[in-house]
This record gives C-alpha cells, sequence and structure tokens, in this order.
C-alpha cells in the first residue's frame, strides 16, 4: 500500500531565485541539491515535515490559470503572524490580508514565476 507522499513539484525558470524565495522568503529548509541527469535536482520542506518539494527547472510562460488553488498548500497555527513576517521578508501576495472562510483563513503568496502557493489556517472547532 501507499504510505506518504514523497515529493510535489513546482515548476520554476530560475532554480537559484525559486530556492531564495522558498527558503528566505516561506522560511522552508532547502533539502536536496544536486545535478541529475536530467537536471538539477533541487528541493526544499517543512521542517520536521517527511514531504519535499522539488523545484524544477522549465521554460517561461507555464503559470498557473487564474482562480485555482495552488499547486502547494501550506499549514499555519497563525496565519495573520505569519503573513505580517512573509510580507516582511518581501513576499508578494494577492490580496492585502488573509481572507475568512468557511474552513478558516486564506490568503495566495506569488512565487517569482507566478505559481501561487496557498496558505491556510484551519477554522478551531
Amino acid at each position: 500500500m501507499l504510505t506518504n507522499i514523497m515529493y510535489v513539484t513546482i515548476y520554476v525558470t530560475d532554480q537559484d531565485r525559486a530556492l531564495e524565495f522558498y527558503t528566505e522568503g516561506l522560511g522552508l529548509e532547502k533539502r536536496i541539491d544536486y545535478p541529475g541527469p536530467d537536471g538539477r535536482f533541487l528541493t526544499v520542506g517543512v521542517p520536521d515535515s517527511p514531504v519535499q518539494i522539488i523545484l524544477w527547472s522549465q521554460a517561461e510562460g507555464a503559470g498557473q490559470p487564474v482562480g485555482v488553488p495552488g499547486p502547494l498548500i501550506l499549514e499555519s497555527d497563525d496565519l495573520r503572524e505569519d503573513f505580517e513576517i512573509l510580507r516582511q521578508r518581501g513576499v508578494t501576495f494577492e490580496e492585502s490580508e488573509p481572507q475568512d472562510y468557511p474552513f478558516g483563513l486564506r490568503i495566495e503568496a506569488v512565487d517569482p514565476d507566478g505559481n501561487r502557493v496557498s496558505l491556510r489556517q484551519p477554522r478551531k472547532p
């Protein structure tokens, strides 16, 4: 049986720029960085989480359609506080502040390639 999610992939046009955004901007940690036969294999992850995000090089212009969830959804215990910290680090957001939804709080960050990163705080029962 399947037991775990190992990787998810975010397509980026500049792996070094993406690495800076995801580590220095969002505060994730770099996990793997080595050259491979198909290109540089570069991953980041949330500290203490087994899931790794592959920052995979692709051509410019792929982007994401508007109105769909980002390919990456990160959970926060205090989204309003995290939002302020990330904004001070220079992270760009689609909204001016986190929005209330039936499931909790949500805001969308945008990486340098236009990928949306959904940040969410579940509603407490």
